[in-house]
């Protein structure tokens, strides 16, 4: 009796029903397609830019938003801005680091927003000759997302990329309001 005393809480241990969470490993981490997804829509934007830029003139990128709330961001779209300013300077553009300027727009916790009318000023002051912006929409199993490239002294689009995310465990947590 007292053997079956002291198995009883490996036996009821053993008929838990909660499974134990996966903790992330390399293989998982490295299979993950949301820096493969960015990369693809900055190469994108790469091939149409090519041959339409002065090679000596920089980009700036905005803060990819909300498109329900154009001054509002997440995570999200401050690291989809992150990762696609990092393939474009990858692919030869110049891009200005816009975090280590403090004359543009700055919203506690959203990252370089601008607005439409602050975009020209913004890109004249840094001699900029386009701006990369965007926008993300949810819904509840997917994000979509859009990436133009805009001449900012005339407002028309020299690039543009469609694309979506599946909302899975990672996006869905860089979407939450901390």
């Amino acid at each position: 009796m007292r053997k079956l005393v002291l198995l009883l809480p490996l036996l009821l241990a053993a008929c838990s029903t909660e499974t134990p969470k996966n903790e992330p490993n390399y293989a998982t981490v490295a299979s993950n397609q949301f820096v493969g997804a960015n990369y693809k829509a900055a190469d994108t934007l790469l091939a149409q830019l090519n041959g339409r830029l002065l090679a000596e003139k920089p980009l700036i990128m905005a803060t990819v938003v909300n498109i329900d709330s154009l001054d509002q961001t997440s995570t999200l779209g401050r690291l989809i801005s992150e990762q696609i300013s990092t393939r474009l300077s990858q692919g030869g553009l110049k891009m200005v680091e816009m975090k280590l300027r403090n004359n543009v727009y700055l919203k506690r916790n959203q990252g370089e927003l601008m607005l439409t009318r602050e975009i020209g000023e913004v890109a004249q002051n840094h001699n900029a000759q386009a701006v990369v912006v965007g926008s993300y929409a949810e819904t509840s199993d997917m994000v979509f997302i859009n990436i133009k490239v805009v001449q900012p002294h005339n407002n028309f689009v020299i690039a543009g990329h469609d694309y979506v995310l599946a909302k899975e465990g990672i996006v869905r947590s860089m979407l939450m309001q901390r």
